[in-house]
């Protein structure tokens, strides 16, 4: 059995006080005992505008933010899961070759280089995996599969994020088999019963998902689906959350969550000022509630649970019916 801790923050465009944020939840959790620290998507900053988000990310080894989460982690022997910004080069896909994704990465090349189709930068939605040594795993890198395109809120993720272009495969840390995914990714069963049921050489036993939920989405969606994602993938599931006012457009949800194997829910944390009605009003409505900004909450990962749920009951998949998950296809650095 090993302590999980699930910080919860409120990122801003300020990468110096998004830091700060994540740097005493590191020292918090080392103090608590926990072995790995999980922080949300987009950890690093939420920015005002998508040119504001392009010009405030940096290459991971040379992110102030990345660099300071390192010297953290390195300090207190705590490990650090987190979500960042990354840009990459990108150009035009062939026409008609993914509906999904309309530019692929440029390999070799920069925003600045000239071909006979001009690159341009947009980001990497990715989550990183710090050892409690301070170095940053790269096994570890996970690019967000599934993009959040809402028009009612008025977010349009793939207007400046690309799209990952494969699962990781499940890595082992101090709490046990990580299985990464994000946010929107939640949505989609396959994802994570890949990760639990077809992975090689081993299945995942913990399942992440760092998260900026909306609170529309929130609200009618947020646990049910990573209660859902536990109890059919048969694993824990862990998710790190963004909670309250960013700026004067966007705010999260909050209630990060953990959840066992057999769909219990170990850790719920803060939300926002009228989360849970649709009609609430008021001025503070919107903001983190009183001590959900900079939360910590802490969870027993005890994989005996993990090992009786699937003795319990186990789920034999009609593969004869329909196909198995691949988990073999080639990742893209």
């Amino acid at each position: 059995m090993a302590i999980a801790a699930i910080g919860q923050i409120c990122s801003t465009a300020s990468v110096a006080h998004n830091l700060e944020q994540c740097v005493n939840l590191v020292r918090k959790a080392a103090a608590s005992g926990a072995k790995v620290l999980f922080l949300p998507e987009a950890s690093d900053y939420i920015a005002t505008s998508p040119e504001q988000a392009l010009a405030l990310a940096q290459p991971v080894d040379e992110s102030p933010f990345v660099l300071g989460l390192q010297s953290a982690a390195a300090q207190h022997g705590v490990a650090v899961h987190v979500g960042i910004h990354v840009p990459v080069a990108v150009t035009a896909a062939a026409a008609g070759s993914n509906p999904v994704m309309p530019t692929v990465r440029s390999e070799g090349e920069t925003a600045t280089t000239t071909s006979t189709t001009a690159a341009v930068t947009k980001l990497l939605n990715r989550t990183i995996y710090i050892d409690p040594a301070g170095k940053i795993a790269p096994y570890g890198n996970y690019d967000k599969l599934h993009l959040f395109d809402y028009a009612a809120a008025g977010l349009r993720e793939s207007a400046q994020t690309q799209a990952g272009t494969a699962l990781l495969p499940p890595y082992t840390t101090p709490l046990g088999r990580l299985g990464s995914l994000t946010c929107f990714d939640l949505r989609f069963p396959e994802p994570a019963i890949a990760l639990a049921h077809y992975a090689k050489p081993a299945p995942a036993q913990i399942i992440t998902y760092p998260s900026a939920f909306t609170v529309p989405t929130g609200r009618a969606h947020w646990e049910v689906l990573l209660r859902a994602r536990a109890i059919e993938s048969q694993c824990y599931v862990v998710a790190a959350a963004q909670v309250g006012r960013h700026n004067a457009k966007r705010v999260s949800y909050g209630r990060s969550l953990a959840v066992d194997p057999w769909g219990k829910v170990l850790c719920r944390l803060g939300g926002v000022v009228g989360g849970e009605d649709e009609n609430a009003t008021g001025s503070d409505v919107g903001n983190a509630e009183e001590g959900a900004e900079g939360q910590l909450g802490l969870v027993d990962i005890d994989l005996s649970v993990w090992e009786d749920v699937r003795e319990r009951l186990p789920l034999i998949r009609r593969t004869d019916v329909y196909p198995a998950l691949d988990m073999d296809k080639d990742s893209e650095a």
